[in-house]
């Protein structure tokens, strides 16, 4: 008998010290996982936080380039709204000046005589691009191309009546600097394309004799 409560107190002792042993070893795995599920919500709010700012920071940037674009397209409206042209019919030129500045000027040819280009201040009324012609006196119409006299572009500053008085491009460039129109003021065809877009309707027009 005496053999066997030993054994018994042995078996209960063993059996206590594996319990602790377990419950340890439970508490230390509990503390790791406890930290580890910190670290990764920590990590989460980080990865979070940065993708937030590079969303916003992306977003900025776009506002800043689409704000970038405006502020070009209102400078060249701006632009060609000062634009001032000068024609001057003694040397068959036309200046044109912005903000007082001269910045560029083209030949021209003008009126001949009967026909002499109207002297004055105008604005510019009216702007085509590749602009039909109809002849005054058969009333056919030219369409766009090498056999159009008014060329490339029609810039029209004064209307009386059946008169229509601007600049235009032509099919005669060998004629410029002369006086040989009916009035009008023309150009070779790459000057008045690019006088055409340095203006805009309104812009002054002061013809000088």
């Amino acid at each position: 008998m005496a053999v066997t409560v030993r054994d018994d107190r042995l078996s209960r002792s063993v059996m206590f010290l594996f319990v602790g042993a377990a419950l340890v070893l439970l508490g230390i795995q509990w503390r790791a996982w406890a930290a580890n599920r910190q670290d990764t919500t920590t990590t989460s709010n980080t990865t979070a936080n940065v993708k937030g700012t590079q969303s916003s920071a992306i977003t900025a940037n776009r506002k800043d380039g689409f704000k970038g674009n405006s502020d070009s397209a209102t400078t060249a409206t701006t632009l060609k709204r000062s634009a001032k042209l000068v024609i001057d019919l003694s040397d068959r030129r036309v200046y044109v000046y912005r903000e007082q500045a001269l910045v560029t000027s083209y030949p021209i040819a003008i009126g001949q005589a009967g026909w002499e280009t109207p002297s004055g201040s105008f604005q510019v009324l009216e702007m085509q691009r590749d602009p039909k012609w109809q002849h005054p006196i058969t009333g056919e119409v030219i369409p766009v191309g090498a056999a159009n006299p008014l060329g490339k572009r029609w810039i029209g500053f004064l209307y009386e009546g059946r008169t229509h008085i601007g600049f235009h491009g032509t099919n005669q460039e060998e004629l410029i600097g002369q006086a040989v129109s009916h009035g009008c003021v023309r150009m070779q065809n790459r000057d008045v394309v690019a006088l055409y877009d340095q203006i805009s309707l309104g812009t002054s027009v002061d013809v000088r004799p």
